[in-house]
């Protein structure tokens, strides 16, 4: 035994372990239509909290950002997303550190779900998966290693390639996931935008923040 406790785990393999362990029990256990329903994003409670009994949505509106990123469709959309996390993730992480790597995804959960609702305020469906918060990921993974990664093409920088090419690639998936069907799961275009454009943002700040207190 080295000594070493969880709490010396990287951030990004204790959220896929338990998204992974969370989402998997919903699936199998037959509990992911009330999951959905309860923890997932929906846009008119937000939008008329009044129309909603707590008694049936016990988990507050402004809580399923996160609870929603423990519920998947399926396994086809829990492993394409885990895959994005883990390989995106684990690099990010690297660079930023393990605290700044889950105030990231945080912070790409919420702004996902903000231009979720923004898309569609009175909608009354439910909006499940971790695609807003992987998406921050994924969009800081593009500005921090986008350089390494591609060329320039004509006028557009190489940094500027990646990252629309990676943002391309990333809801590409997600829709083809949505055209086959696979999981019942439907493409939240906002919640991916959202998340990218937080991850986009935060990513240099982050990384200045870990170098000074390195």
């Amino acid at each position: 035994m080295d000594g070493r406790g969880w709490r010396d785990w990287p951030a990004t393999a204790i959220i896929a372990a338990v998204t992974t362990v969370v989402s998997l029990w919903l699936v199998y256990s037959g509990q992911l239509d009330a999951a959905a329903v309860k923890a997932g994003v929906i846009p008119l409670r937000l939008t008329s909290p009044g129309l909603f009994d707590p008694a049936l949505f016990p988990v507050p509106a402004w809580a399923t950002p996160l609870t929603a990123t423990l519920v998947h469709g399926g396994l086809a959309h829990l492993g394409f997303n885990l895959v994005m996390l883990v390989f995106c993730g684990q690099a990010v992480e690297r660079a930023i550190g393990a605290g700044p790597l889950a105030l990231l995804y945080g912070v790409g959960a919420y702004a996902g779900a903000a231009v979720h609702w923004l898309f569609d305020p009175q909608s009354a469906l439910p909006m499940i998966g971790a695609s807003g918060a992987i998406s921050a990921v994924v969009g800081a993974y593009a500005l921090l290693y986008g350089e390494r990664r591609a060329k320039a093409l004509g006028p557009v920088p190489a940094h500027l390639v990646h990252v629309l090419w990676l943002a391309a690639a990333w809801i590409g998936i997600q829709f083809l996931i949505a055209v086959a069907g696979m999981g019942g799961v439907s493409v939240a275009i906002g919640a991916h935008i959202g998340g990218f454009l937080a991850g986009l943002a935060l990513a240099r700040p982050l990384l200045l923040w870990n170098h000074r207190h390195a």
